[in-house]
């Protein structure tokens, strides 16, 4: 945790349990000797809201979200303020500023933000500090996370704390809201009146003018003390680009999602230890994927692709489904550069791309029919997962692994694995190779 200091949420990775409330926030304070670019708050809350199934996780797992539809929005696993008794809501002294670090822990829906009758200051999203902008709402995608700072300058009364899905077709978007509460301490007076509006669900240049807004502050300091933006990509060169398309496809007679027609199917053996061991052999398969454009027809199978170690990579994520999508890679944050809708060119490096403050930041959204795109320096070698996550869409097949290998066997930039690790997966001939393996290793030390 040394890298970045900021809002995160965890969660397990496996088997649908994050739409069964398995996730919980994760702060990294700044160590006494950086500075952050505001002053200290009163107070820190944490918001965890997302879409949330009536169903069982297990039986929503059984078909990936098809043909489930969510029941409603949570805040902190709470119901809606005046449907439920123990809503949320949160205690603020007139006059005080506080902290409140967002993050959507939801499996399918982007979220839109908003605090009744009280502005926002975007100051971090996902470890960044960014430019300080002044907000009335905020579009949170799946899996990311943001703090803003509320002042309580209003009268002294309760006020709703409201987040509504986007993209979502509702006759009434309010009837399926996260409604929380905001109370002074010193109020005599209930929340009442209709919730706050916010933008319209469905207005995407809002949704992308203002996630061209987040933009990386230079000034402020870093994990360590100097600035954030001493490594900024204005003059880099770049070594490998990819070009992922989104999409769903019938395989076997099963809808999967894809990537470039590509649905990934998980070994039975953990690819680091295949990689390690066995070079891969019989687990996957190395740089057959297609990064730049879909195969003809889609197909099911295990692929790795290589990333050259230390050099720059472009990955231009391409949404064709007509819900938002998120993408998130494990081991590095991104800089985001670009966002656009229709396709994708080169050309806008030099007409969209923004070289000179990229916020930099590990979750980012792609809108329907649109793109994104980021830039990645891999400075850290291993087997790392790049994922959609939208639940749905990564259960079901849209992601891929990069590989990103460093020849030095220096065990501070890559642990070997523990000698007393167990290896399931693997054929009996593999296990008798890993059996021989460490058999000589054993006779050598002695």
């Amino acid at each position: 945790m040394k890298d970045q200091i900021g809002s995160f949420f965890y969660f397990p990775s496996i088997n649908f349990q994050r739409a069964g409330g398995g996730f919980g926030p994760i702060r990294i304070n700044n160590g006494i000797v950086i500075n952050v670019p505001f002053p200290k708050p009163e107070n820190e809350f944490d918001l965890l809201i997302g879409d949330w199934y009536q169903q069982s996780y297990k039986d929503v797992r059984t078909t990936g979200g098809m043909g489930y539809f969510t029941d409603w929005l949570l805040m902190n696993g709470k119901g809606p303020f005046s449907l439920v008794q123990n809503y949320e809501s949160f205690t603020l002294s007139q006059g005080k500023t506080y902290r409140f670090r967002i993050s959507n822990v939801g499996n399918l829906w982007s979220i839109n933000f908003r605090i009744q009758n009280h502005k926002m200051v975007l100051v971090e999203t996902e470890g960044s500090y960014t430019n300080q902008i002044t907000l009335d709402s905020i579009d949170v995608h799946v899996g990311q996370s943001y703090s803003v700072l509320v002042t309580a300058d209003q009268n002294a009364s309760d006020y709703y704390i409201v987040a509504t899905p986007k993209w979502v077709n509702l006759s009434n978007p309010n009837a399926i809201a996260a409604i929380g509460v905001l109370h002074y301490e010193n109020s005599n007076t209930t929340a009442n009146g209709s919730l706050p509006n916010g933008p319209d669900p469905f207005d995407i240049d809002f949704s992308m003018c203002q996630a061209r807004s987040i933009r990386w502050n230079l000034t402020a300091g870093a994990a360590r003390p100097n600035h954030q933006g001493t490594f900024n990509v204005s003059n880099v060169t770049l070594s490998q680009t990819f070009v992922l398309r989104g999409s769903v496809s019938l395989i076997d007679d099963a809808f999967l999602y894809t990537v470039n027609n590509v649905s990934y199917k998980t070994p039975s053996t953990p690819l680091k230890l295949a990689d390690h061991f066995i070079n891969g052999s019989g687990v996957y398969q190395i740089d057959i994927f297609p990064i730049h454009s879909s195969l003809p027809a889609a197909i099911n199978g295990t692929f790795v692709v290589s990333g050259i170690h230390k050099g720059w990579l472009e990955i231009v994520f391409k949404n064709d489904l007509n819900v938002f999508d998120s993408w998130h890679l494990d081991g590095f944050g991104f800089f985001v550069v670009g966002f656009g809708l229709g396709d994708w060119t080169p050309e806008a490096r030099s007409t969209t791309y923004n070289f000179y403050d990229p916020v930099v930041r590990s979750t980012v959204q792609v809108y329907p029919g649109g793109w994104t795109a980021v830039y990645v320096y891999l400075d850290n070698p291993g087997m790392w997962n790049l994922r959609s996550q939208n639940l749905k869409h990564w259960y079901l097949g849209q992601e891929l692994y990069i590989r990103v290998y460093d020849p030095d066997p220096n065990p501070i930039k890559e642990r070997p694995p523990p000698d007393n690790l167990l290896f399931c997966g693997m054929s009996l001939a593999y296990i008798d190779l890993i059996l021989v393996y460490f058999y000589i290793i054993y006779w050598r030390d002695k």
